[in-house]
């Protein structure tokens, strides 16, 4: 059974994990190396999956669903080192697209499949 998870739970179940270690967090920019690696990951299943590129018999079996959780555990691990709380970040940024994105979109009219009739 998958247990319901917050971003405050999930900085600290991360925090606890690499606090086992002396090495700690990596640096500001092997973090991001990192996250531009699992990036690339994600890149490829998506592009194995619903791209014209069919994976090797040679190639390991892996998934989009493993390959987010890859990108997200290390954006989580970019955020613990800078000290940064990702349930404000998430705040600030959709508040952001609430507020810029408001009238750039069509909204979705409840019982009105498009607004041609």
């Amino acid at each position: 059974m998958t247990k319901e998870l917050t971003l405050k739970t999930a900085q600290r179940e991360v925090d606890d994990y690499i606090s086992q270690f002396r090495e700690g967090y990596f640096s500001p920019l092997s973090m991001l190396a990192r996250m531009s690696e699992e990036v690339g990951e994600l890149a490829r299943e998506v592009n194995h999956t619903y791209g014209e590129k069919p994976k090797k018999s040679t190639e390991n079996e892996k998934n989009i669903e493993e390959e987010l959780g890859d990108v997200l555990f290390v954006l989580i691990c970019f955020a613990n080192a800078q000290g940064i709380d990702l349930n404000e970040s998430f705040d600030t940024v959709m508040n952001k697209f609430n507020d810029r994105d408001r009238d750039r979109w069509t909204p979705i009219r409840e019982g009105k499949e498009d607004d041609d009739g």
